[in-house]
């Protein structure tokens, strides 16, 4: 089981997250939906030690090993896709073989410029999943992708994250179907400062219900 807490993020004096905890059973997915500029992407880089001003998780027990997949691929333009995820881990055969999984051995030499957003979208599942985390981070890995695209890379991430036996993901989303799909358990962060307002299984819930839901925090925000 995976725990952890942060402390809550202010910016300029102003309180935006407040204390937020999780636990995440063995091969748990969870998704986390919420108002924009609610503090999804904030609790993302604080879990990934990422944040500005250094505010750092609370992790019960030893911390996991973390990938993250950015709402943007941040590949490097003047490197091939090979070269990109050599440099998360220098191993030949593992690179080639993740590649292989997000299908996309055959442009393994090809520079970022060359390639569709979806390609390059999957080239940063590969090089999330490289480091083997136990905690995978998803912030709106789908945004921008035509339906198709969008369809291509959820079955790669439910094979290769969501079906894994122990490893953890929580996945930033808009979209509610899409967290109806993906996740096993569902939070809505609201509130100000944000906090988990509401959280239950995938199966309990419906669209309209999470649309009520997010209806109630953009009430409270007006």
């Amino acid at each position: 089981m995976i725990n952890w807490q942060i402390p809550g993020r202010s910016f300029d004096g102003q309180a935006v997250l407040g204390e937020i905890g999780l636990s995440l059973q063995p091969g748990e997915s969870h998704c986390l939906i919420g108002p924009s500029g609610f503090g999804k992407t904030t609790l993302l880089n604080i879990l990934a030690d990422l944040d500005v001003d250094g505010v750092k998780t609370v992790w019960q027990g030893e911390k996991p090993q973390i990938g993250y997949l950015f709402q943007q691929p941040r590949l490097l333009p003047w490197r091939t896709l090979r070269e990109n995820l050599l440099l998360v881990k220098d191993d030949n055969a593992a690179v080639e073989e993740m590649l292989d999984a997000v299908n996309l051995k055959d442009y393994a030499d090809f520079y970022p410029s060359r390639i569709s957003l979806g390609m390059a979208r999957r080239a940063a599942l590969a090089r999330c999943l490289l480091v083997e985390p136990e905690l995978v981070l998803m912030d709106e890995p789908l945004v921008s992708l035509d339906t198709p695209t969008a369809a291509q890379m959820r079955r790669l991430i439910k094979r290769l994250v969501c079906d894994h036996p122990t490893r953890c993901l929580i996945y930033v989303t808009h979209d509610l179907d899409e967290a109806l799909e993906m996740g096993d358990r569902i939070s809505v962060l609201g509130g100000r400062p944000a906090q988990l307002v509401f959280s239950a299984s995938s199966t309990e819930l419906s669209r309209d219900m999470l649309d009520q839901k997010l209806h109630e925090q953009f009430s409270t925000v007006a």
